[in-house]
């Protein structure tokens, strides 16, 4: 199920669209949302929800978005479990300014790192700018662990399946089946 985005709409419901015939998935740029401590929201929906809400004013348009998607905790399945998702952007920001606005919407939300993989109210990962790879100051573009996670893959097959991992060289639709992490992810 794909939903887009207009301007200033906001929908509870998914609607089937796919992403438009004039965009190349080349181009694509990909994040993935995710959280399993609803902080001060009512749920991890909510807060997740509101995060995109804030993309705009950061810069970020959101062309296409998944449905959510639920998986156990990864590594401590006893921890809270999460919900996730993806987005295709647009944005006039480079790579590292693209990271600095997400850090920002973290920090907004709460975000503490404290101990690697511990229960966070807000998780923003960029998964993919385009065919760039490689180390890019500091930044590893594409996502380096991306293609071994369902929760990821999952939802990228879901509005792109037949985007072209930058490294992989495999696809979406493919690295779903595959992915050897949040075995149990499904859209929620």
């Amino acid at each position: 199920m794909v939903e887009t985005v207009e301007r200033g709409e906001k929908s509870d419901r998914a609607v089937a669209v796919g992403i438009d015939d004039g965009f190349d998935l080349n181009d694509a740029v990909i994040v993935a949302l995710g959280c399993n401590d609803k902080g001060a929201w009512s749920s991890c929906t909510e807060a997740l929800e509101a995060a995109l809400a804030r993309f705009r004013s950061e810069g970020i348009d959101v062309i296409a978005r998944s449905s959510w998607w639920s998986s156990q905790a990864w590594p401590d399945p006893h921890d809270p479990a999460f919900l996730n998702g993806v987005v295709i952007v647009r944005t006039e920001h480079d790579p590292h300014a693209l990271m600095a606005a997400l850090g920002r919407i973290e920090d907004a939300f709460g975000r503490e790192r404290s101990v690697r993989n511990a229960p966070r109210t807000l998780d923003l990962d960029l998964i993919a700018y385009g065919r760039l790879s490689g180390d890019l100051q500091g930044l590893i573009l594409p996502h380096p662990r991306a293609a071994e996670r369902r929760f990821v893959m999952g939802p990228i097959a879901e509005i792109a399946p037949n985007w072209v991992h930058p490294t992989t060289h495999r696809s979406a639709a493919a690295l779903v089946v595959s992915a050897k992490v949040g075995t149990d992810a499904h859209a929620v």
